[in-house]
């Protein structure tokens, strides 16, 4: 038996190749899934089932396009309808592979037809199991995402509270847990940086698996701070659900090199939103006017979908050289299908051809630290609520990133700012999308509030919630 767990960062998301006697089982496919299929052919072994744990809001699962490829079937929990053909398993049903078996566990909560897959080894003893999410390392799936129902929250997580008493936590403390996610992803509240885990450790650490909790206790501590979800988390269940375009289509009509015309012509012509992904100082150095900064190098494919509202929106990219293919890719992972293409040649291209640059200003904390002890400046705090109610600048005004396309009335244009995050990366972002929207009195901090918090500034500046 072989089971390899394939993380990626990105999307804080985990999927699983199990392997026996030359068949192969895949959990939670990513959308491009060729790496599946070469796994399996360098193994001599054939991929059988494809293992959904639910449908997944926060990305695009490959499943459709893998079993096309493969003629593997999909499988997904009780009660679970899609417009492709699949194996809806009933709560107890077992699935042969090689010599080991996948018992398939209904454990609705996080979703109707969430299922936890339990693997037994060849001697049949619990071996691990495949939680989706519905158990996390350290935390429970937000039970908030169900599609099309008439069920609430408070009823879906005393779903979740069943199926963890009922399902999983009689298990055996030494079964390993294998989750769908970790820290990062916006699929639950707590998650822990570890991604493979054992189930006693999680009994005796994981709030929501409390021994002497109440399902009152537990609705109402894993509904406590939970955040809005995404507003593409919905989208993407719904292509899940229903199929979408081939991965390899998508890739072949995005990944094509665009000169400075073409690129101009793209983006005039065809409402295509000009995004750059390149790194935030080369983004403050000089970009397309108008365009929006999401760099590759941060949770690129979460802040797209948070961001950019319309899956069908046109996009027309300005990559770092080499990177056209992942930038398209990890678009595609959120549903982002309808790229056009890139800028060959990038921003010298641009330059070149004589084409029209703009910048963002941008300082160090410790200058900003000089001009806010010189005069009163107007201070925009980007970071998410959590953050903000942790510690803050004590003028500063809020204003997450998660919501600017909502919020953004609340800025003027006719106020200077002084934008920030926690690290550099999202104040980037939420300026980009202020100055194609008119506001250019802008002014990055680079660094953001854990370069601030280095710089002489009295400790009074920063607020606690404790003292408000």
């Amino acid at each position: 038996m072989k089971i390899e767990q394939l993380y990626t960062g990105c999307l804080a998301q985990g999927a699983y190749y199990i392997e026996s006697e030359g068949e192969v089982a895949i959990i939670d496919p990513l959308r491009e899934v060729q790496q599946y299929i070469d796994k399996a052919k360098a193994n001599n072994a054939t991929i059988k089932y494809i293992l959904e744990t639910h449908f997944h809001a926060d990305f695009v699962s490959g499943h459709v396009d893998l079993a096309k490829k493969t003629g593997a079937s999909i499988v997904y929990g009780p009660g679970a309808t899609t417009d492709y053909k699949i194996h809806s398993a009933t709560d107890g049903e077992e699935l042969k592979l090689g010599k080991v078996t996948i018992k398939v566990l209904h454990t609705p909560g996080h979703t109707l037809e969430s299922v936890t897959y339990l693997l037994r080894d060849e001697n049949g003893k619990d071996h691990a199991i495949f939680s989706g999410d519905t158990l996390f390392l350290g935390d429970v799936g937000r039970p908030d995402l169900a599609i099309k129902s008439d069920l609430t929250k408070e009823d879906l997580a005393g779903m979740l509270f069943d199926s963890l008493r009922n399902k999983i936590m009689p298990l055996a403390d030494d079964v390993i847990v294998y989750p769908a996610h970790g820290a990062g992803s916006a699929c639950g509240k707590n998650l822990s940086k570890e991604t493979v885990g054992v189930l006693g450790e999680q009994k005796k650490t994981n709030y929501a698996l409390r021994a002497d909790m109440t399902k009152e206790e537990f609705i109402k501590e894993v509904l406590d701070g939970i955040a809005p979800p995404p507003q593409y988390f919905a989208k993407n269940a719904m292509m899940n659900k229903m199929g979408y375009d081939a991965f390899d289509s998508v890739l072949e009509k995005g990944d094509v090199p665009l000169s400075p015309e073409e690129f101009e012509a793209m983006a005039n012509h065809e409402s295509a939103l000009v995004l750059d992904v390149r790194t935030q100082a080369d983004y403050i150095k000089g970009h397309i006017p108008n365009s929006i900064f999401i760099g590759l190098n941060g949770q690129f494919a979460p802040w797209v979908g948070a961001l950019i509202t319309d899956l069908k929106q046109p996009i027309v990219l300005v990559v770092p050289e080499g990177k056209s293919s992942e930038a398209v890719t990890r678009l595609s992972r959120v549903g982002y299908d309808n790229t056009l293409g890139y800028l060959e040649g990038g921003m010298d291209a641009w330059e070149k051809a004589g084409k029209d640059i703009s910048t963002l200003d941008s300082i160090s904390a410790e200058e900003f630290a000089n001009r806010a002890k010189a005069e009163k400046i107007n201070i925009l705090d980007v970071r998410k609520d959590g953050e903000y109610q942790s510690s803050h600048l004590e003028d500063a005004q809020h204003l997450s990133l998660d919501f600017i396309n909502e919020k953004m009335n609340e800025v003027s244009k006719d106020k200077t700012y002084y934008v920030h995050c926690a690290g550099g990366y999202r104040s980037v972002i939420a300026a980009s999308i202020l100055k194609a929207r008119g506001y250019d009195k802008l002014i990055d901090v680079a660094g953001g509030f854990g370069a601030i918090k280095k710089t002489d500034l009295k400790t009074t500046d920063f607020v606690c919630p404790s003292t408000l």
